[in-house]
């Protein structure tokens, strides 16, 4: 009983943790199913939710949907009780740019995920609906079909179908502001437009418009945020006049041993926090970067102390996940809190091996020198990484003719 009753409440501080651009405190229900063993180490994420599949099953989708993903990409692991259509998806993407999602009918999902910005914006932190600053910045969500966990430093939010509750209700601090579930059902069931989209979305249900079937939508819709077609893509795919010399210098620094880059983010999603169909091993690593020492003892500002927020283990002290570095020149400012303004200043934060080195620190981080060239080839590669096919794709944007 003390075993079960202490995973209870480890879900629940995770639960109130959890934010759409971070962890911030928030208010939302919690699923009494979802258990954790006490001694869960946060970076190896079980099974929690019902409706994920095993990384060996088949991936689930409809008859009439097909994945058509860039050269490279494996198939993104779906929920079986989610099955990608393209009904749902055309539902989820009206309700991603609709801010009668929110209380006040100000904001909606692309409010703080723009797609000029790789789905990410350009604040330091995050503004809810009611003007109300958050602790983190908003996230890219470009392949976040391929993320094991959600938000910054959060090992337990594992399913974007249960993460879209958290900025559509939580309250601490208010994001989308919506009161509570059955307001969000009458106020999408009194919409027109919605009836018929969500009714081919969910063709077995006499009633379709629920709170869990309009997030399933969402998600769904979040699912087909692919990001592969940038410069580098197509230099990889073998167009050598696709980036500059400077850039292929750039990627050959970025993938030495001098710099480290490549270890949080090599790979086709360029971070090491991802997962796929087929998986053999599903590893969800998080990071202390060096960014903050405010005790002298490697300590972060509350409450903005990456996982440990949620184990409360000294060792998960300011350890954050690697983001993708697709697209990562148009979504600055960077870090979790928005606190670097530009890639160059990036740079000299991992030069130095972290502005507030401390013992929590990543090994990784020793520190580097780059001349001036070396540091321009190094910016020019990651401006290669821009992928303004993703960026300005008219399926991916709003689909309201006007605003809703």
């Amino acid at each position: 009983m003390v075993g079960s009753h202490r995973s209870s409440m480890v879900l629940l501080a995770c639960a109130l943790l959890c934010a759409c651009g971070g962890d911030d405190d928030v208010s939302v229900e919690v699923d009494a199913s979802m258990t954790l063993p006490i001694d869960h180490e946060p970076t190896i994420v079980p099974n929690l939710d019902a409706g994920a599949l095993p990384l060996d099953a088949d991936v689930s989708v409809d008859a009439g949907w097909t994945w058509s993903l860039p050269t490279g990409f494996p198939t993104p692991v779906v929920p079986d009780d989610n099955a990608m259509s393209y009904a749902k998806i055309a539902a989820g993407r009206h309700l991603f740019y609709d801010v009668r999602m929110s209380g006040n009918d100000t904001q909606s999902c692309a409010s703080c995920h723009k797609q000029e910005h790789a789905f990410a914006d350009v604040v330091p932190v995050s503004i809810g609906s009611t003007g109300e600053p958050h602790t983190r910045s908003p996230m890219s969500l470009a392949n976040v079909a391929y993320a094991p966990t959600l938000t910054w430093a959060n090992p337990l939010m594992v399913a974007l179908e249960r993460q879209a509750q958290v900025p559509t209700f939580g309250d601490a601090p208010v994001e989308l502001g919506m009161h509570s579930m059955p307001d969000l059902e009458a106020k999408f069931r009194a919409i027109p437009e919605y009836a018929p989209m969500m009714q081919e979305a969910f063709p077995d249900e006499a009633e379709p418009i629920t709170t869990g079937n309009l997030l399933k939508a969402l998600a769904a819709f979040e699912r087909t945020l692919i990001s592969g077609d940038s410069p580098y893509d197509r230099w990889q795919a073998g167009d050598e006049r696709a980036v500059s010399d400077s850039a292929k210098r750039g990627h050959q620094l970025f993938s030495s041993e001098k710099l480290e880059c490549f270890h949080c983010h090599g790979g086709f999603a360029f971070t090491d926090h991802a997962t796929w169909q087929g998986q053999a091993f599903l590893a969800t690593p998080f990071h202390n970067t060096g960014l903050y020492d405010v005790d002298h003892l490697g300590a972060y500002p509350a409450p903005n102390r990456g996982v440990y927020e949620i184990t409360l283990k000294g060792k998960d002290m300011g350890m954050f996940k690697a983001p993708t570095l697709r697209n990562v020149a148009v979504t600055a400012p960077y870090m979790h809190d928005g606190s670097i303004a530009t890639l160059s200043e990036v740079l000299d934060h991992y030069a130095a091996g972290g502005r507030a080195h401390s013992f929590r620190t990543d090994g990784l981080l020793v520190g580097f020198t780059l001349t001036d060239q070396e540091r321009a080839d190094v910016l020019a590669f990651l401006e290669s990484l821009t992928d303004d096919a993703f960026l300005t794709n008219p399926a991916l944007s709003d689909p309201w003719p006007h605003a809703p």
